[in-house]
């Protein structure tokens, strides 16, 4: 029976109000499980500009060595945009780089970056969209280059882009890049400082970086990461009217998340679950314990459920979340199973007949009670896959 306090809890998570914002689409994530907290259109096409950069910093950091050495084409020189002013032939490491592509948004570095690992501009948005898709999971992104320049094709959403930043935000490297302020810079034809484009490191409690950008076409794009306690939230804006309400936006959605939800433990480390897979019976285990944000006050906690294919799934706000995956401990097929007890039986009864038959003085006073159990179990497993077919 709920009590006076639980109902007051309850009312109170009722009563948050979830904030308005000016972006055409945007989205809160807990970055531990992936939960979405808050969504606007968040699988709306639009363009991402800049943030494009994210993923052609990832990439480079799983394919590259930071000491690597990369040949500055004319091609990258000439660059449109914003650049950190590469001389053409200037030779450069891929972590310089690096710093210059996501502190400074270049778009020089972008292409130097990509002609460095694929050959062309081209041929390595091939491998961005490879990359997407198959390592992070998203389905509405397409890439055409790596910086965000226009084009028509270049689309992405709030929601693929909160997954592709949480899947960065996982490598050490790309933390330490988006989380620096400043950075002396030494090139061959621009000696100055680097400072962050990212206002939210210097203006937000707890920021720990990411990424802006702009176009005409995609306005202003924001992702921004921030860690409070034992809570990582990322918040995506698509398509804010100018700067200022892009990281007003964010701030909104960001307090929105720390004052409103807590992190609770959903699924602890080793707890086993049962899951029927048409045929087969499988025991999924957790390796580690699986937690997310839930609204403070909730109660009880959501509920859990496990997917055929191992998957930690929730029910929320803005449908089901995989919060997890779980691994295999074992996998039980019911008509193997069944197979296997009717031929305990038939051995034991065969067994049976030929010591009655040889003479014996009879059988082992265990053996009838044995083939009777035996029996039992394997019309038990009859029956159970009798009535999965019948609710086919």
């Amino acid at each position: 029976m709920q009590t006076e306090t639980q109902t007051e809890a309850s009312t109170a998570v009722q009563q948050v109000e979830a904030p308005t914002v000016q972006s055409e689409a945007a989205v809160l994530i807990d970055a531990q499980s992936g939960n979405m907290l808050y969504a606007l259109q968040p699988d709306e096409s639009l363009y991402p500009a800049s943030i494009t950069k994210i993923v052609t910093g990832i990439i480079a950091l799983e394919t590259t060595e930071p000491d690597e050495i990369v040949t500055v084409s004319k091609e990258a020189r000439y660059e449109d945009g914003t650049r950190i002013y590469l001389a053409e032939g200037e030779q450069v490491t891929m972590e310089k780089l690096l710093y210059g592509l996501l502190m400074n948004s270049g778009n020089d570095a972008a292409t130097a970056i990509a002609e460095h690992i694929d050959g062309s501009k081209e041929k390595f948005a091939e491998r961005m969209n490879q990359f997407v898709r198959e390592k992070i999971g998203v389905t509405h992104t397409t890439f055409k280059n790596p910086s965000g320049l226009p084009d028509p094709e270049h689309v992405t959403t709030a929601s693929d882009m909160a997954k592709i930043a949480r899947y960065a935000m996982q490598n050490e490297t790309f933390r330490k890049i988006v989380s620096t302020k400043t950075m002396p810079w030494n090139g061959k034809e621009w000696q100055s400082e680097l400072v962050n484009h990212n206002r939210m490191l210097w203006n937000y409690e707890g920021a720990t970086g990411m990424k802006n950008g702009y176009t005409e076409a995609a306005g202003n794009t924001l992702v921004i990461s921030a860690t409070r306690g034992d809570m990582d939230l990322i918040a995506v804006v698509l398509k804010a009217p100018s700067a200022d309400a892009a990281y007003s936006d964010t701030t909104k959605l960001l307090d929105y998340g720390f004052d409103n939800f807590h992190m609770q433990t959903l699924v602890s480390s080793g707890e086993t679950f049962t899951v029927e897979d048409g045929e087969d019976t499988v025991e999924w285990q957790a390796a580690n314990a699986i937690a997310t944000a839930v609204p403070n006050g909730e109660r009880p906690a959501p509920a859990v459920t496990v997917s055929k294919d191992g998957e930690v799934l929730v029910d929320g706000k803005y449908g089901a979340q995989t919060l997890g995956q779980l691994h295999e401990l074992s996998r039980t097929n019911h008509a193997e199973a069944e197979n296997a007890a009717k031929g305990e039986v038939q051995a034991l009864a065969a067994g049976a007949s030929g010591d009655t038959a040889a003479g014996s003085g009879g059988s082992s006073p265990l053996l009838w009670p044995t083939l009777a159990i035996l029996a039992a179990l394997a019309g038990w497993f009859g029956y159970r896959v009798r009535k999965r077919r019948e609710r086919m």
